[in-house]
């Protein structure tokens, strides 16, 4: 294999991982700001090929040589927190309806295997980022008449999209996107018309914190060494 067949060869979830340790840390020093952060960890987990990663570093320490040295063999997730996280059960609610209003599914609470959602002339959010799930495979069944339905996944989430529209759509940005060992696979179907359904793929709130923190905590040290 060429050198000039490396940006085309498919990266795995260890190779996005990596890229996403890098943007962690050069956020902790001050290299990045969080917007930039968000942006750029949101296309470390759409990347598919090392192509789409590389420019992503490019411009912070130690990138020219971090990603094109991963192994290209699938290495098995370390203190995933999955299995915890599959608690079986009904779930905490089984559906949601917004009519000219809105509703909101999010923090702490247990996705059911199958969740049904309405919004009409309306919005809806259901947020998974810190959820538990009732099964390892669980669906979310949205109908968006000239309203809209969000629904937030954490990074490690295997996400199918099969909803139809019509005059509206669902978002497919993150369908096909591999899921970490063990982690719950969610299924988005339902209808749009006049509307849409979107996917996003997010850090939980409790990781931009710790984040934060971090980049608070280099710059009183850097303070009290003088360095600014």
């Amino acid at each position: 294999m060429t050198d000039d067949a490396v940006p085309d060869l498919r990266a795995s979830d260890a190779d996005r991982e990596r890229v996403a340790g890098i943007l962690r840390d050069a956020v902790a020093e001050g290299r990045l700001d969080m917007t930039e952060f968000e942006e750029r960890l949101d296309a470390t987990y759409q990347a598919r090929t090392y192509g789409e990663l590389v420019p992503i570093t490019r411009d912070l320490p130690g990138a020219g040589v971090a990603v094109p040295a991963v192994s290209l063999s699938k290495e098995p997730a370390t203190g995933s927190d999955w299995p915890g996280r599959i608690v079986g059960g009904e779930g905490s609610s089984t559906w949601a309806v917004a009519v000219m209003s809105g509703f909101q599914r999010k923090g702490h609470w247990t996705m059911p295997r199958r969740f049904t959602c309405l919004a009409f002339w309306g919005g809806g959010e259901i947020d998974l980022r810190e959820a538990n799930f009732a099964e390892r495979e669980v669906e979310v069944n949205a109908i968006a008449i000239m309203g809209g339905v969000d629904v937030i996944v954490p990074p490690g989430v295997e996400v199918v999209v099969r909803g139809v529209g019509i005059m509206g759509g669902f978002d497919h940005q993150e369908d096909g996107v591999p899921g970490e060992p063990g982690a719950p696979r969610v299924i988005v179907t339902g209808f749009a018309l006049w509307g849409g359904v979107g996917v996003q793929r997010k850090v939980t709130r409790a990781e931009k914190q710790r984040l934060k923190e971090e980049r608070r905590r280099e710059k009183l040290e850097r303070r009290s060494n003088g360095e600014y």
